[in-house]
């Protein structure tokens, strides 16, 4: 039995070494271990994904034909990222060119005069190129960031306000024309969720939604719209927020009526770890499933500057998310300019791809190494596996690919190396896990 791992190293820049270590007989070591059990196991996995958003459609058209290749390819191709998901705002969000709604008219009970094209624009280019990429059909999540503007109790697709009662109908109806339009391209509409970011009232889209409204609005208006639609075959996540009130939120909506409109609940990173509260979820409702359905690091809370420690942090919470649970990961912008824009109201983000419009120059950032680490080493249907570990100077995630190969990854966020006994099955090996380091490995019987 061997591990071969691969170990991404550094501050300024990441340097990249594999290597492979054999398994010995475990001779009783007691000290430094980080023991993996096969034999227990949890949470299957459905893939990774980032957003296709308009910025980043925007900017993708700006690229040349060699950096575009550049870019699908890590993201994409099945031998290197392998991302199986994508998520697509409804309607625009901060990081949209404009504000737009593809229904104008309150008279327009039918929908007539729906307008796609402000998604056919950007967006659609993009995710084209993505899926011939990825040599197969992408699973797509959408989600509105704000009804249109007369539907709002503010009159307004930014800074909060919530949807008018007498709109329940009509926005459930625009949900569902969302996606047959998306369908209808022939692209495969996995999921959606009810309203990104339920809870927070932005300067840009915005809308929000108490329990008792979302509630409302998903049991009686857009649950029997998207079953009228024949829809059903799409799954309805709940919150799309951060982690901190995620229980709340569950256990205010999960219940008799509608557990089975309810295929799980979707949650954001940036109000800390609160990998305890994915637990709760886990615990109180076994059969829901959590995903992370927006990541990323804001301009206004991260030094843009300090890429190592960003990355880390990234990997951090990736890894904790997937021990406590977590399903499937969307990264948030798959690409983004140099300022991490564009964003209509100057919300600037960092992307793993960052495109200098004066240079011509695509840059990647270690963010995107650091999420190769997990995309390409955890498979579709991975399962994950028991482990402990001697310190938390190290996070650690353990996985079984549905090939039967084992997949460990590590993170050292510390000033300094950090030895490690792998210890499985009557096995062990021992490596250096570098300082300000990830690694993946795969052990095999070969």
């Amino acid at each position: 039995m061997k591990l071969t791992y691969v170990e991404s190293v550094g501050i300024k820049k990441l340097e990249q070494h594999e290597k492979t270590v054999e398994f010995v007989d475990d001779d009783g070591v007691e000290n430094q271990v980080v023991n993996v059990y096969p034999q227990v196991k949890y949470q299957s996995f459905e893939g990774f994904g980032g957003a296709v958003t308009d910025a980043a459609g925007y900017v993708f058209q700006q690229l040349d034909p060699e950096q575009k290749e550049r870019l699908l390819t890590m993201y994409f191709h099945p031998d290197h990222m392998n991302y199986q998901k994508v998520r697509i705002h409804m309607d625009s969000c901060d990081f949209s060119t404009h504000l737009y709604s593809a229904i104008k008219d309150p008279r327009d009970q039918d929908l007539e005069s729906f307008d796609f094209s402000d998604t056919e624009k950007y967006i659609l280019p993009l995710l084209a190129a993505a899926q011939k990429m990825a040599q197969k059909p992408l699973k797509i999540m959408l989600s509105p960031w704000s009804p249109p503007e007369f539907m709002k109790t503010n009159n307004s697709r930014k800074n909060g306000g919530s949807l008018k009662k007498e709109y329940y109908p009509l926005w459930a109806k625009c949900i569902c024309r969302y996606i047959t339009e998306f369908e209808k391209c022939g692209y495969e509409v996995e999921r959606i969720s009810i309203q990104n970011e339920p809870k927070a009232v932005q300067n840009w889209d915005s809308c929000v939604y108490s329990p008792q409204q979302e509630k409302e609005f998903l049991t009686g208006y857009l649950y029997p719209a998207m079953k009228q639609a024949g829809l059903e075959h799409v799954e309805i996540f709940i919150w799309d927020h951060n982690k901190e009130r995620i229980y709340d939120r569950a256990c205010d909506l999960i219940d008799a009526a509608t557990d089975g409109m309810i295929a799980g609940a979707a949650f954001h990173w940036y109000s800390g770890d609160h990998f305890e509260a994915l637990d709760l979820v886990r615990q109180q409702f076994p059969e829901k499933k959590l995903i992370l359905s927006e990541s990323c690091l804001e301009y206004n809370k991260f030094d843009s500057a300090a890429e190592a420690v960003n990355a880390g942090r990234l990997a951090h919470d990736m890894i904790g998310n997937l021990n406590h649970g977590m399903n499937a990961f969307y990264d948030w912008n798959i690409l983004l300019n140099k300022e991490g824009g564009p964003n209509h109201v100057g919300n600037y983000c960092d992307a793993p791809f960052l495109y200098d419009q004066e240079r011509k120059e695509l840059l990647q950032r270690m963010s995107a190494d650091y999420y190769r680490h997990f995309a390409h080493f955890i498979k579709l249907g991975a399962v994950r596996l028991g482990f402990s570990r001697y310190t938390d100077e190290i996070d650690v995630t353990a996985w079984e690919n549905p090939d039967g190969r084992i997949v460990l990854i590590l993170l050292n966020r510390g000033e300094e190396a950090v030895p490690v006994h792998i210890r499985i099955s009557g096995k062990e090996a021992e490596i250096m896990l570098s300082a300000h380091s990830i690694a993946s490995g795969v052990i095999s019987d070969e």
